[in-house]
């Protein structure tokens, strides 16, 4: 069987964000961070790359990639700096709803973002004068991070690039700055927020599933999302099971996801449902192809279709704010999927 490892840049709904541009904004010269009674400085936070020690309680947070900033939102901290959305339906300033709501509760009318399509803005970035970088969920090079920490401590993602779980990005923000307390409670009513909304949806519990991408332009082979990327876990989050076929792929691959070669649909057969980027214009040409239209979850269309670039598939890889503003539309979305299971 072919298998080949996605890289950073493959398809545009990767969602891989590292980058900034100048910051600009309302008082942006302190996050108010506010210490928790848990904190203790110096402060050291392993990760990917060793080690990173905070010195002092920090008082100016920037964050880099995607969904860092909205720990420290919900926290009711105003970064000095954040990375803009390059995917999903975003406003003015560059940031999804949840996170351009959340500045308006805090009263902030023009946030401080960083442009970061061409790559990180390092000047931008060191423009913001930050006292931390979080980037518990990213992809940033050993070269980046190094380049970064020039200008102030960065908090990286603990294993691999782009798998960092929603629980973990929230305790790894929070924990540097100051407000590790906090951001278990934060993790804690989140997962009563999906316990109660789950509870609603039995017929999702147990089914078996698989997040993946396929290119309406060649589909000889698509990306299946592994147990260790964000998507895919938050699916097990919301009562779904990842199938054994799919589990041993990650036993082989430090990567998110897998190319796989459509005459390897096997890999699928044990599937209920399927969540992939696309529209019914999609399921068709599934349904009519000769190797993928075979998939039993295709064949009986449970598949879960979220409009590419649209909020909701920019809210599949879940963060602090994204998580209840959308978990009613996911669940109903993948709902009408698995009612078409026998």
């Amino acid at each position: 069987m072919k298998l080949k490892k996605l890289g950073s840049v493959v398809i545009a709904c990767a969602l891989l964000i590292t980058g900034c541009s100048s910051p600009a904004g309302k008082d942006q010269d302190k996050s108010n961070t506010g210490q928790s009674s848990s904190a203790s400085y110096p402060m050291t936070i392993k990760h990917a790359f060793g080690e990173t020690v905070i010195e002092k309680q920090p008082e100016k947070v920037a964050t880099i990639a995607w969904g860092n900033q909205d720990t420290p939102l919900a926290l009711g901290v105003e970064p000095v700096g954040v990375s803009k959305a390059n995917y999903g339906k975003t406003d003015k300033n560059g940031l999804l709803p949840w996170t351009a709501e959340k500045y308006k509760e805090l009263g902030v009318e023009k946030p401080a973002t960083f442009d970061d399509i061409d790559g990180l803005d390092y000047e931008a970035i060191s423009n913001s004068n930050p006292d931390v970088i979080l980037a518990a969920y990213s992809g940033i090079t050993k070269e980046e991070y190094d380049l970064l920490s020039k200008i102030a401590p960065v908090v990286a993602y603990p294993k691999l690039p782009w798998q960092t779980y929603w629980r973990d990005q929230i305790n790894i923000n929070s924990t540097a700055i100051g407000k590790k307390d906090e951001g278990e409670k934060l993790v804690s009513n989140l997962e009563k927020l999906i316990k109660e909304k789950t509870s609603n949806y039995s017929n999702l519990k147990g089914k078996k599933v698989a997040f993946c991408y396929f290119n309406p332009a060649d589909l000889g082979k698509f990306y299946i999302y592994l147990p260790t990327d964000p998507r895919a876990a938050y699916l097990t989050d919301l009562g779904l099971e990842v199938p054994e076929s799919i589990t041993k792929l990650a036993e082989s691959s430090d990567s998110f996801a897998v190319e796989i070669s459509s005459e390897n649909i096997d890999k699928l057969k044990d599937v209920d449902v399927i969540v992939a980027y696309g529209n019914d214009k999609l399921l068709k040409q599934l349904q009519s192809d000769a190797l993928l239209g075979t998939v039993p979850a295709v064949k009986r269309g449970s598949v879960a279709l979220i409009e590419d670039g649209s909020a909701l598939a920019a809210s599949g890889t879940p963060s602090a704010l994204s998580i209840p503003a959308t978990i009613d539309e996911y669940l109903k979305v993948l709902n009408e999927a698995a009612d078409k299971v026998q």
